[in-house]
């Protein structure tokens, strides 16, 4: 099974500022702030939820596509995919722009200023599905993840007039979309994924009720937060996976995706639904102990011993085989 995941390719540069941003604004100066702040901490970490999740699966073995739009100076983060199991082959390059960037400085209150700038995931409206699915030979899923608004619209109007399944997939872009792009995005996907409060956000901007939605897509995917995850599907008892137990909790940013790329994976490995969630939910859960959206490490055998306990011998029988 060939999946190519669609989405965004960006790095975050992470700055802390020992003292307070409060103290250095004055009152009356506001209407012309001219500010720099000395920091003493820089963290440069991968991210970007295409780049993420792709991350995630390559860490299973499942060999995803990544498809994306990056800068020339993508080639050390290219390496690093490359050598974690994702096909880059079809990361188109800009001759004009850097890879996306977060950068964002944080205080000793936890006051945030940031900046994310777009700059090649603009590009990434310009490529084309058929050309990614010439060169492995065929797409049996498109994820199409959070990325260039026009390109998730055209790589959804591709996989239908092309007949190729895909998953819908908003997160942090359904904020700027309205009602009728997202009926757009959704309506025919084979899952369409989402949490809590975006499952309440796609119902209010769409006008369509839960029903109206289960009627448009093969499979709705609401994760949960720490209650793990609910399937459903129109006319059939929903199927609902709890999280494994947590050994600390560090930092949640990329626990999403890392459902995502497990539970993709179990699609790859023909697990069945209930197992792909599970998979995705021990993902998500090594995730949030570890600082960064790519820098846990799978070890395998620790990863099913974590398995067996949070889901019992006859699941970890049904993994253990595709995982090793």
């Amino acid at each position: 099974m060939r999946i190519a995941v669609t989405g965004s390719i960006a790095t975050d540069h992470l700055m802390t500022f020992p003292g307070r941003f409060a103290d250095q604004f004055v009152a009356d100066q506001l209407h012309t702030v001219s500010l720099s702040f000395l920091v003493d901490k820089l963290d440069v970490r991968r991210g970007g939820v295409g780049a993420n999740i792709a991350f995630g699966m390559g860490q299973l073995g499942t060999r995803p596509i990544l498809v994306g739009a990056a800068g020339a100076d993508f080639d050390e983060y290219r390496a690093w995919l490359d050598r974690h199991g994702v096909d880059t082959a079809s990361v188109r390059i800009s001759e004009t722009l850097h890879t996306a960037r977060f950068v964002c400085t944080t205080d000793a209150d936890h006051n945030q200023i940031g900046s994310f700038y777009t700059g090649a995931m603009s590009e990434a409206r310009l490529i084309e599905l058929k050309t990614v699915a010439d060169r492995v030979g065929g797409l049996d899923l498109v994820l199409i993840g959070a990325d260039d608004p026009e390109a998730m619209l055209r790589h959804t109007e591709e996989c239908r007039s092309r007949d190729i399944p895909f998953a819908a997939d908003f997160s942090q872009q359904i904020a700027r979309m309205n009602g009728e792009e997202i009926r757009i995005l959704l309506d025919g996907a084979t899952y369409l994924f989402s949490n809590e409060y975006e499952k309440g956000l796609i119902e209010s901007k769409t006008g369509w009720s839960d029903e109206e939605i289960l009627g448009k897509v093969g499979h709705r995917v609401t994760t949960l937060g720490a209650r793990g995850v609910r399937i459903e599907r129109a006319g059939e008892d929903p199927i609902e996976v709890g999280c494994p137990e947590e050994e600390r909790k560090l930092e949640p940013t990329g626990v999403g995706d890392a459902f995502r790329a497990g539970f993709l994976s179990g699609l790859v490995w023909g697990v069945g639904l209930e197992r792909s969630a599970q998979v995705g939910c021990m993902l998500a859960t090594l995730v949030i102990e570890t600082v960064g959206t790519q820098e846990y490490a799978l070890r395998r055998a620790h990863f099913m011993d974590r398995f067996t306990k949070a889901y019992g011998h006859d699941a970890a029988d049904e993994v253990r085989t595709h995982l090793s």
